[in-house]
């Protein structure tokens, strides 16, 4: 069985981030027709082929997340696609969830569904050589939306998925999105993602995850897309990490955030500014459509034009790659976070760097217990002690 740790380690590596490319067999097809090219199998196979082939995609992605339909595919050169990332020195990932359905009761949200028979699909997952799996949590933020029962649901899924898939010797990335969709503001969906993390994590802690064993993929906090309300990569980068220190335990594995839908400039500038600013933890990307959509749109479905799709998806990776490692242009000085806190160095450079977190988590209600009765209370402490930090570090 491969060591989590090590798998970790490797899905971290400095200067490397996470490509996602698991849409299922609909959105894909979606997004073939919308760029003009026909939606068969072939040509979603022949898509996903360009992705990972790019010449030197190693240099800035260490894992690839597939869907079931290519993970079973192969390449032209007749290996399978996991078999050819690992050749290629990348980590084949695997979407495991069967999506967002309707939650009953609560109108207008969902829980991902798809742990019936996850064991063994694991197992078998793991035979075909998948090193990591994702599993995504849909939040939504509406007149009185999210519900306490829909981020419990929802957090008890992704636990659960995420004990599965240590015991079958498998890095779960777990990804509780809330979305960009509304016009909500930017301190709405900080104290969105705060509660989707607290009951999250209430979650993991309750069925014994290994925290160091897994990667956690959150959305950045911006406003929604609807919304009126502008933000700099600096200010994002500000309310993301004060939203992730109020509930994160330093010895998780990994944050890889996700894009979200932004436009690629804007994750990119984002993921900078975040990249720029200290955390506990190590920081890389797990971009889906800001690295993809440019490669599809230079691509079109034709054959001769494989060399535009694969040059475009190049350079969104060197440009995550770039924010990474701080060749883009830092952000100022974090101003406004616990001043106990360092910039990250890597461990080349200090072996043994240790950063203490503000223990805000140390007085959630969930160390004790996170059973349904205790829900309403955590959902108002979280609230109360988010608050609370920003009146002591500032907006």
């Amino acid at each position: 069985m491969m060591d989590l740790n090590r798998s970790v380690a490797e899905m971290m590596a400095r200067g490397k981030g996470i490509l996602a490319a698991d849409e299922s067999v609909a959105t894909m097809s979606s997004r073939l027709a919308n760029a003009g090219v026909a939606p068969t199998e072939d040509n979603r196979r022949a898509y996903r082929e360009l992705l990972v082939t790019t010449p030197e995609l190693s240099a800035g992605v260490s894992g690839v997340i597939l869907c079931d339909e290519t993970f079973r595919q192969r390449v032209s050169g007749g290996a399978t696609f996991p078999r050819a990332l690992a050749e290629a020195g990348i980590l084949p990932g695997i979407k495991v969830d069967a999506g967002a359905k309707p939650l009953a009761g609560r109108p207008g949200e969902t829980v991902t569904e798809g742990l019936d028979g996850l064991r063994g699909r694991l197992a078998e997952y793991a035979g075909l050589g998948a090193r990591f799996a994702k599993w995504r949590a849909v939040i939504v933020i509406a007149d009185g939306l999210p519900s306490w029962q829909a981020l419990r649901a929802n957090a008890h899924a992704l636990a659960r998925y995420a004990g599965l898939c240590q015991e079958a010797g498998i890095v779960p990335i777990v990804e509780p999105e809330v979305l960009m969709d509304g016009a909500h503001s930017m301190e709405q969906c900080a104290s969105t993602t705060v509660a989707a993390l607290m009951a999250t994590f209430a979650e993991l802690q309750e069925f014994g995850a290994r925290l160091d064993g897994m990667v956690l993929k959150p959305n950045m906090v911006v406003p929604g897309k609807d919304s009126a309300e502008l933000s700099t990569p600096d200010e994002v980068a500000r309310a993301t990490l004060k939203a992730l220190y109020t509930i994160l335990p330093e010895q998780t594995g990994g944050v890889a955030f996700l894009s979200g839908g932004q436009p690629p400039g804007r994750a990119v500038a984002n993921l900078a500014a975040i990249r720029a600013l200290p955390a506990p933890w190590p920081v890389t990307f797990s971009f889906g459509r800001a690295l993809v959509d440019p490669a599809l749109a230079a691509w079109r479905g034709e054959p001769d034009r494989i060399w535009a799709g694969q040059r475009a998806l190049s350079q969104q990776v060197a440009a995550c790659s770039a924010a990474l490692t701080g060749s883009c242009a830092p952000a100022p000085d974090p101003v406004g976070l616990p001043s106990g806190l360092r910039r990250v160095v890597d461990a080349a450079d200090v072996p043994a760097v240790k950063l203490r977190l503000v223990p805000v988590r140390e007085k959630l209600p969930f160390r004790k217990g996170s059973g349904a009765g205790n829900g309403v209370r955590a959902w108002r402490h979280t609230h109360a002690e988010a608050a609370r930090q920003r009146r002591d570090y500032g907006r």
